[in-house]
């Protein structure tokens, strides 16, 4: 049963007990954990659905009764992903570009407490530039919406006074997103090699200095809700 049956279900008072949908949840919510795994390890086309339905403990004809396909897994895998990150780091509005910047450091640091996650990313859009992959739309899309985001919030320090005049957010936005990816693919093929969060405080640093009106570099912050080390997810 899909989620919108599930709804149609509770809002009629008709179907399955409530207990029935918390355990489709939390089976729903294994099999994204173990795609998850797997597409970090093997990509899109070398990863099995069976072998993911055996990881979860559950038949394949049992996975595909919540996912219909590979396509519509891996999707909802990178939709899933991008919903929690936007809640837990975005939901609220930035004041200040500053504290923009100090958000990207909290989900830095957050990435690298998720290796699974993080790998997964880096194997995914690096297929995706195949028109033909599943998710290439997805990281088309995705791409085109940070970028606008970045700017925005650029934007609204050049609004306040608080960035120069003159700054290209849409330029500086593409930039630092670049910067944030080729840090990450970096630290994925060799962890020990570098601390993705501290190599881009120095990043955001030097970049803030050039574009605040103020000449400074990042002034500091507080612990934010994701700065001190916390189990992954």
């Amino acid at each position: 049963m899909d989620v919108k049956d599930g709804q149609t279900a509770r809002g009629t008072g008709r179907g399955a007990p409530r207990g029935t949908y918390a355990v489709g949840d939390e089976r729903r919510s294994r099999i994204l954990d173990a795609a998850v795994e797997h597409f970090a390890q093997w990509g899109f086309h070398a990863t099995s659905m069976a072998r993911i339905a055996k990881d979860v403990g559950i038949t394949q004809g049992g996975l595909l009764h919540h996912f219909r396909n590979k396509e519509a897994l891996l999707v909802s895998v990178l939709e899933a992903s991008d919903e929690h990150d936007t809640e837990r780091f975005f939901a609220e509005e930035c004041d200040t570009a500053a504290e923009w910047f100090h958000r990207l450091l909290d989900l830095t640091a957050y990435n690298s407490r998720r290796p699974g996650r993080t790998r997964m990313f880096n194997a995914l859009v690096g297929e995706s530039g195949d028109p033909d992959h599943p998710a290439h739309a997805f990281f088309t899309r995705r791409y085109r919406a940070l970028v606008t985001d970045a700017a925005q919030s650029l934007r609204r320090g050049v609004d306040t006074g608080e960035l120069r005049a003159d700054t290209d957010c849409t330029a500086e936005a593409q930039q630092l997103l670049a910067v944030m990816d080729g840090l990450q693919l970096q630290w994925v093929l060799d962890p020990g090699a570098l601390d993705m969060t501290d190599r881009l405080r120095g990043y955001l640093d030097r970049l803030y200095r050039g574009l605040s009106t103020a000449g400074t570099g990042l002034p500091p912050r507080g612990p934010g809700p994701d700065a001190a080390p916390g189990p992954a997810a």
